[in-house]
C-alpha cells in the first residue's frame, strides 16, 4: 500500500520544487555522501572530490529560498517551502545538507543589508561558512552578548579591532566551523574592540581568500564525514567598516535571529534524516525473511516501525509550525511592527528532531540486525550522522537551558 501524500495541499509550484529537490537528494547527495563517508577528511576536500560537484550542482539548481524575488511567496509559503526543501536535503545526506546550508549563510546576511557591493562580493555561488565556534567557546557562544571581560568563560579567541576605516581581525575559530576548510567567505561572529578593549560582539562578512587567512587541517569525525570542518585563523586580516553587518548594539537581536534560523534549519534537516532511517528500515523489513516470512509480519518489528513513523511525523509537525511562526514574525520578511521570532520554539524543534533522528536511526539499525553493523548497508552511517546532530549548533542540553529561560 502506498502511503498518502501528507502534503496534499501543495500548489503545483511547491510540488515541483519538492520533487526537484528530492531528485537532487536521491541522485546527487545520497551517493556522494556515502562515497565521502569512506574517505579521509583530507580526501573529502581534495580538488578531485565529489564534494565540489555537489555544491556546483546545488548552485545550478537555484533553489535558494532566501533569494526568492520579493512577493514571489507569502511568508507562510516561504516557511513551508523552506521546511520541505531542507527536509529533502536532510533525507539525502545530513552532512551535505549542513554544508549546503552553511554555504549560503554569508550571502543571506549580505542580502539583508541590501548593499549592492556586499551582495556582489558575497554571492551564493561562493562557498561560505558560519564562523562562530571558538577553541574556548562552543555552546557558551549563546552567551556572547554578555560581558566579554568576565573572567574565564567569555574571554574571546577572535577579535575585530577598529582601525580608522577598517576592522583588523586577529585570532581563530575552532575546528568545528562547518565548511571552514573549503569556504571562500565567512559570516564571522566575533568580539569587537572599538578602542576601549573587546567590550561587545558583532557580525562581519569576511573574504577568506584575503591575506592573513589560513586554515587548519580538516577534522576527522565519527559522523557527518561528508561535511568538511576545520579551524580558521586570522592574522591581522583587514576588512572595510561596511563589512560589519550586525554592530555590537544590535548583536543580542542578531544572535536571537540566528538561533531561530539555525535551529529551525536543523529541525527540518533531521526530520529528513529520521525519515531516511525509517524508510530504510521499512524497505528492509519487507525484504528480510526470518522464521519463514518477511520480518515486517512479526508484531515486534511492526510495532517498532509504527513508533518510528509516529516520531517522524510528530517532529515534522512541530518543525513546520515553529518555522511558520518564526518566519511570519521575522522583521526581515515584512513582519508587523513589534513582531519577533521565538527562539524557545526553534530550540524545541531542533532538540525534538535531532533526538528523534538518533532514536529512529538506532531502532532502524536494530531492525537490520547484524547487517546494520556492516558497511554494506547505509543505516550505520545515518546513525552516526544523527548522533552528531545532538551536539552541533549548540548541545541539546545547553540549548534546552537557554530555551527554558524564556518559558
Amino acid at each position: 500500500m502506498t502511503p498518502p501524500d501528507i502534503d496534499f495541499d501543495l500548489s503545483e509550484e511547491e510540488r515541483n520544487i519538492r520533487d526537484l529537490v528530492h531528485k537532487f537528494a536521491e541522485q546527487v547527495m545520497r551517493p556522494a555522501g556515502q562515497a565521502l563517508d569512506r574517505r579521509s577528511a583530507e580526501e573529502v576536500i581534495a580538488r578531485d572530490s565529489v564534494l565540489w560537484e555537489v555544491h556546483k550542482k546545488w548552485n545550478d539548481l537555484g533553489v535558494h529560498m532566501f533569494a526568492a524575488e520579493p512577493g514571489a511567496f507569502t511568508p507562510a509559503q516561504l516557511a513551508r517551502l523552506t521546511c520541505i526543501v531542507t527536509e529533502e536535503l536532510g533525507w539525502g545526506d545530513a552532512g551535505l545538507a549542513i554544508s549546503l546550508g552553511a554555504s549560503e549563510f554569508p550571502a543571506m546576511l549580505a542580502g539583508t543589508t541590501q548593499n549592492p557591493d556586499l551582495m556582489a562580493a558575497f554571492p551564493v555561488s561562493k562557498i561560505g561558512c558560519w564562523a562562530i565556534t571558538e577553541p574556548d567557546h562552543g555552546s557558551d557562544s549563546l552567551d556572547m552578548g554578555a560581558d566579554p571581560k568576565r573572567p574565564g568563560l567569555i574571554k574571546p579567541n577572535c577579535v575585530a579591532r577598529r582601525d580608522g576605516d577598517f576592522y583588523v581581525i586577529s585570532g581563530q575559530k575552532a575546528a568545528w566551523v562547518s565548511n571552514g576548510t573549503v569556504a571562500d567567505t565567512a559570516a564571522l561572529y566575533c568580539a569587537v574592540d572599538n578602542g576601549e578593549g573587546a567590550n561587545g560582539y558583532g557580525v562581519f562578512l569576511v573574504d577568506l581568500t584575503a591575506r592573513g587567512v589560513t586554515r587548519g587541517r580538516p577534522l576527522e569525525k565519527l559522523g557527518q564525514r561528508a561535511l568538511p570542518q576545520g579551524e580558521v585563523f586570522f592574522d591581522d586580516v583587514k576588512i572595510p567598516l561596511t563589512h560589519m553587518v550586525i554592530p555590537a548594539e544590535m548583536y543580542p537581536m542578531g544572535i536571537e535571529l540566528t538561533l531561530c534560523s539555525a535551529n529551525g534549519f536543523m529541525g527540518a534537516t533531521f526530520v529528513g534524516c529520521a525519515r531516511a532511517a525509517y524508510e530504510m528500515a521499512l524497505a528492509y523489513a519487507k525484504e528480510r525473511v526470518q522464521g519463514g516470512r518477511p520480518i515486517i509480519e512479526h508484531q515486534a518489528v511492526k510495532m517498532k516501525l509504527f513508533e518510528m513513523f509516529r516520531k517522524v511525523e510528530a517532529a515534522r509537525a512541530l518543525n513546520r509550525r515553529v518555522v511558520l511562526y518564526n518566519t511570519v514574525h521575522n522583521p526581515f520578511v515584512g513582519a508587523p511592527e513589534g513582531s519577533f521570532p521565538a527562539v524557545q520554539f526553534a530550540i524545541a524543534s531542533k532538540i525534538t528532531s535531532t533526538q528523534t533522528s538518533f532514536d529512529v536511526a538506532s531502532d532502524a539499525l536494530q531492525i537490520f540486525g547484524g547487517n546494520g553493523l556492516s558497511y554494506e548497508y547505509p543505516i550505520e552511517k545515518v546513525l552516526r550522522d544523527a548522533r552528531a546532530s545532538m551536539i552541533e549548533d549548540g548541545t541539546n542540553d545547553v540549548l534546552a537551558l537557554h530555551a527554558a529561560e524564556r518559558l
